[in-house]
């Protein structure tokens, strides 16, 4: 081997290393510290102008008319809300109580038209309704996005139409404020919602809230407006909202567990020592003749402590609890029963209950 040869050899491998040793401080220099997970680029996000762009077309405006004066019996416009295009059938998702006790409903579309709508079902715990209209052009239905994947910080766009049409798709921004927040709505069923800061207004009910991809991931529903609370506006997840509205869409309305009872009030710590307890919490209920509950033995005042092994300390948690189970599904509900007339000893008893049809 000659010295051009050797010194080609000794440029190769020289060049070899150079590279290799660029690489690894390329690496370590910008990729994730130690305990640090690697974070992907977000290409899919874009800017709010361009978020407002694609959905906007999808919000619509929602007008109830209802029966009106004696004689006549006139028609006439008792409320507007906001509602959202799901597919290119026409179905609409919108609030419940934005369509209760309409006589007429019409659906005003971005571009000014204005379309007859009729109701395929509602549901009033959830404050969700679906309505149609009949599509003889193309309409913009919006994509759903996974409200399971939010986290607290995360930008989010509300866009509706607050105090009516006259300021119809309005666009306002900021983060998810919180998550699963249990709030009960006016018939006193509770529910886990999206609370945000972006701006709802009345009028907003039955708006879209949307990621920055583009995909709606609540339904805007209620906002705190008393005095003292400023910016806490709440979504329905869109996780829920599909459950919904595909139960309205095959059946008319949701069929939901039941286990018949009515709450007459919640044990705290102050009673548990009164009456001796040896649980500080628990629901107290009532059995509704012939429901699940009367069935499988509960009593007038029974305290209901668990479901499934799975504490029970307020009866928004037993609501949701038995919410989360099926018709039909055996559920075992572990309760504290008051014992002599003096109501100063209690048993603790094990019920098993077959949950009935809501």
């Amino acid at each position: 081997m000659n010295l051009k040869e050797v010194g080609v050899k000794i440029w190769l491998v020289f060049s070899g290393c150079f590279c290799t040793g660029l690489l690894l401080f390329t690496l370590l220099n910008n990729g994730p510290g130690p305990g640090q997970p690697a974070v992907m680029p977000q290409q899919a996000e874009q800017s709010i102008s361009e978020v407002a762009a694609v959905v906007s077309p999808s919000v619509v405006g929602v007008n109830n008319f209802q029966q009106q004066g004696d004689a006549f019996d006139q028609l006439q416009m008792n409320a507007s809300g906001s509602g959202v295009i799901i597919d290119a059938e026409g179905h609409i998702v919108t609030n419940y109580h934005v369509i209760k006790d309409a006589a007429r409903i019409t659906v005003t579309l971005a571009d000014g038209v204005e379309e007859e709508a009729r109701i395929v079902g509602s549901d009033a715990p959830t404050d969700l309704a679906l309505i149609k209209i009949q599509v003889d052009r193309g309409v913009s239905p919006i994509s759903f996005g996974d409200s399971e994947q939010l986290v607290v910080g995360q930008e989010v766009v509300a866009i509706g139409n607050p105090l009516g049409m006259r300021f119809a798709r309005s666009v306002t921004a900021g983060i998810v404020s919180g998550l699963n927040r249990l709030l009960a709505t006016e018939e006193g069923t509770a529910f886990r919602l999206i609370q945000t800061d972006a701006a709802i207004n009345p009028g907003n009910s039955g708006g879209a809230l949307v990621s920055l991809d583009g995909r709606l991931v609540g339904i805007n529903t209620v906002k705190i407006a008393e005095a003292g609370f400023e910016g806490m506006g709440f979504s329905i997840p869109s996780n829920q909202v599909q459950y919904v509205i595909s139960q309205l869409k095959s059946q008319g309305r949701v069929i939901r567990p039941a286990l018949g009872i009515k709450i007459i009030g919640e044990i705290n710590s102050d009673q548990a020592r009164y009456f001796n307890l040896p649980r500080d919490y628990g629901v107290v209920v009532e059995p509704i003749p012939a429901g699940a509950a009367a069935k499988a033995g509960i009593k007038s005042y029974d305290i209901v402590i668990s479901i499934d092994n799975e504490d029970v300390a307020t009866s928004l948690e037993l609501q949701e609890k038995i919410f989360n189970r099926k018709a039909g599904q055996s559920v075992e509900i572990k309760l504290l029963r008051l014992m002599d007339s003096n109501l100063s000893k209690a048993e603790m008893i094990s019920i098993t209950a077959v949950l009935q049809e809501g």
